[in-house]
């Protein structure tokens, strides 16, 4: 008896239904460890508060609390955060895998590869930082280190108090001023990058159909 040939089946080349797909999305792993996600809202809080009590952009609100209070809330706010990059730089080097930063510090070359992908929809989805994310946190760290380093220069220089105190607080206005404007501009420049940052995770989140914030939060991201 001769066998006919089986019919062509035109579902067979179809992407995977509804229900396959969502066993796939269901398979997380575990990315980030519980310590670097205390540290990254940590660090949030601690600098929004830092900020919220000195920038100039909030001032109308800061007119209407004590400015000693303000000053203190602010001055151990600096200090929070200052313990907070001491951890990060040694959780950087001894934490688990995607807490390193032999994981995510890239080439200049490699980050503008990236950000070139990113632009035309092509990046490559990294389980970890990706080189362009790397790159921002490795500058927000420098930015906020020198954040932190001229608030105590002018917490000695201008009020006498502090772990400078003994060296700067014979300080003349005119350094004063200037240490002051370092300050200034050291914040507000790691403000911009928050929102570069911000910016970058919802482009990511976009791009990769993942949701980065939510995995910042339990850790987990899509395997």
């Amino acid at each position: 008896m001769k066998v006919g040939k089986q019919p062509f089946v035109a579902h067979s080349l179809r992407p995977l239904d509804a229900k396959a797909m969502k066993f796939t999305d269901s398979q997380e792993v575990h990315v980030w460890d519980p310590l670097l996600r205390m540290f990254h809202w940590m660090l949030l809080f601690g600098f929004s508060t830092a900020y919220l009590t000195q920038g100039e952009m909030f001032a109308g609100l800061q007119e209407r609390l004590d400015d000693e209070l303000l000053q203190l809330v602010h001055v151990w706010a600096g200090y929070a955060i200052a313990g907070l990059l001491l951890f990060r730089l040694l959780w950087g080097f001894v934490g688990p895998i995607h807490a390193r930063f032999s994981d995510f510090v890239c080439r200049p070359a490699e980050v503008l590869a990236y950000l070139r992908d990113v632009l035309t929809w092509r990046a490559r989805r990294h389980l970890g930082h990706n080189p362009a994310g790397g790159a921002m946190i490795v500058t927000l760290l420098l930015s906020l280190t020198v954040t932190i380093a001229s608030g105590v220069a002018l917490y000695g220089a201008d009020q006498g108090l502090g772990p400078l105190a003994a060296l700067l607080a014979q300080s003349r206005d005119q350094t004063i001023d200037r240490i002051k404007e370092a300050h200034e501009l050291a914040a507000n420049g790691t403000l911009l990058l928050v929102v570069g940052h911000l910016i970058g995770v919802v482009w990511e989140s976009l791009l990769h159909r993942e949701n980065l914030v939510r995995a910042m939060i339990n850790g987990r991201k899509r395997a």
